[in-house]
């Protein structure tokens, strides 16, 4: 069997473009991948961020109005005799991987906020609420700076009220108010339907 060169030429030409467009295809679905990876580690910096900034503000609330001077004394309070918990666990940086957060100080060495330690730059930069507007704009994910100030603090977290304990007789619920319909004098009344006697 004679083979023609042109047919040989022609068959390794079109090897060459399959083997360089499947490497096109696998360099663009890495791309994707990593960009979802990325974005997924965006949402829990965001969360674990808020998770620190809302339990700093409960430390904060929850005594003489000082903030705290480790990351632990958020998942034990030293300055009551029981155990008092404003964070479940010490979150790892979804960025860096590590324990190690970035803290932001106030006087006396106390902490305020935490940040990520990775100089990366975010694919989030926009439509943040309103807790994060600050990080609009941002160059790196080291300026999301999860601080707690209570001089610019807009809104506290609300509080949750005590359930009342049926067995325990001095507590008690917070009164709901309730509504009770107006007529409005401008609607006939129906009759009211008289009892037979």
């Amino acid at each position: 069997m004679i083979v023609n060169p042109r047919d040989a030429g022609f068959t390794y030409l079109a090897v060459l473009f399959a083997i360089a467009f499947m490497g096109l295809g696998l360099a663009l679905t890495g791309e994707v991948w990593r960009t979802a990876l990325t974005r997924d580690r965006e949402v829990e910096l965001l969360y674990a961020g808020n998770q620190y900034r809302r339990a700093i503000e409960r430390y904060y609330l929850s005594g003489p109005k000082q903030f705290p001077r480790a990351l632990e004394d958020l998942l034990k309070d030293p300055r009551k005799p029981g155990t008092e918990r404003y964070l479940r666990k010490l979150y790892p940086d979804p960025l860096t991987g590590k324990s190690e957060w970035g803290l932001v100080k106030g006087p006396g060495d106390v902490i305020m906020g935490v940040y990520s330690l990775s100089e990366d730059s975010p694919k989030k930069v926009a439509n943040f609420g309103f807790a994060n507007r600050e990080f609009e704009g941002a160059s790196k994910y080291s300026d999301w700076k999860f601080l707690y100030n209570p001089g610019t603090q807009q809104v506290p977290i609300p509080q949750q009220l005590p359930v009342p304990d049926p067995g325990n007789p001095g507590t008690q619920q917070a009164p709901i108010p309730q509504q009770l319909p107006v007529p409005d004098p401008g609607t006939p009344q129906a009759p009211v339907p008289q009892s037979a006697k």
